[in-house]
């Protein structure tokens, strides 16, 4: 492992470039306290070797890791649990009640992500998940916290991207852990330190009136910083929270608009979605031109649109 995998984000917070899809994609963060550690998200199984040797760069001896913490069980978060578990002896996994299952038999889980994929697809991507013994998973609902060497760490309900989404507090600096709950951030999109949020949508229970009320949340808790995993720490909270809030909207808009185009819905969806998204990017600054931003935004394009055709067909 190389020094570009691992990034000290302050106060014994840590991201781990995981790899996943391109770099600073996805990012496996590592709390620190004292000699202990925790993880937050995983990334997928094809993840764990990384996230192992930064622990080793670290001089975090692997059965000081206390905690596995999910945010949610997609793939891209939760794909690695069972397998640094595996290889974590004293660790013990907190997960949304409504997660739990899926990490103890992550048969249905996997099932769906090979539908959504192709089986060999879905392998190549993510290595196939292990299961993590009922006994080391602990189920994390609004309100529980867990301690880390004396860091307190609080978790917080926070569905509209998956029902089973929580949000982690580092009750000594405030910063949160947001997952997918306050969007996705990419990088190449930075312009003179301003971040480019954009809502993650993608099926199968995305709530738009959930996910709004789930980004008050976070900002009644005024973060000083959010880490996402797409990607890590991202600082001046409140203006990318009213960027969030529009675009959500905004999808909202997209979605009932094509919601009487039968079969053509997913392209029709699909076609306002990059559109929109290409004009945000422009206006936010981005120099790219439509076809490379269009490359970048690719498979949230398709992913966050079958997202909006899913809740079309929930609320009739």
């Amino acid at each position: 492992m190389t020094d570009s995998y691992l990034e000290h984000l302050g106060d014994g917070v840590y991201a781990v470039d995981s790899g996943y899809i391109r770099k600073q994609f996805d990012a496996v963060h590592l709390v620190v306290a004292g000699e202990r550690a925790a993880i937050v998200d995983t990334a997928t199984a094809r993840s764990a070797p990384r996230v192992l040797a930064a622990l080793a760069q670290l001089g975090i001896p692997r059965e000081n890791v206390d905690y596995v913490i999910l945010t949610h069980v997609h793939l891209d978060h939760a794909g690695g649990a069972g397998t640094l578990m595996a290889a974590l002896p004293n660790a013990r996994l907190t997960v949304h009640p409504l997660g739990a299952r899926h990490m103890i038999d992550p048969a249905r889980l996997w099932a769906g992500t090979c539908q959504v994929y192709g089986e060999q697809r879905a392998i190549a991507m993510y290595g196939g998940p292990t299961p993590v013994p009922a006994e080391r998973v602990i189920e994390t609902p609004e309100g529980a916290t867990v301690e880390l060497a004396g860091r307190v760490l609080e978790f917080y309900d926070t569905p509209g991207h998956a029902r089973h989404h929580v949000t982690i507090r580092d009750t000594r600096t405030g910063n949160l852990f947001t997952g997918d709950t306050f969007g996705i951030a990419y990088r190449e999109f930075d312009i003179a330190g301003r971040s480019f949020l954009i809502p993650s949508s993608t099926p199968t229970q995305f709530d738009p009136e959930q996910l709004l009320h789930s980004v008050e949340r976070i900002l009644a808790l005024a973060p000083p910083s959010v880490y996402l995993t797409h990607y890590s720490r991202r600082d001046n909270v409140a203006a990318l929270g009213v960027d969030l809030k529009r675009r959500i909207a905004s999808y909202v808009a997209i979605g009932q608009a094509e919601a009487g185009a039968g079969d053509e819905r997913q392209t029709r969806i699909e076609a306002r979605m990059a559109q929109f998204l290409i004009a945000e990017a422009r206006a936010h600054g981005v120099s790219y031109g439509d076809e490379e931003i269009a490359a970048l935004l690719e498979a949230d394009i398709s992913l966050n649109s079958a997202g909006l055709i899913n809740w079309l067909d929930r609320i009739g």
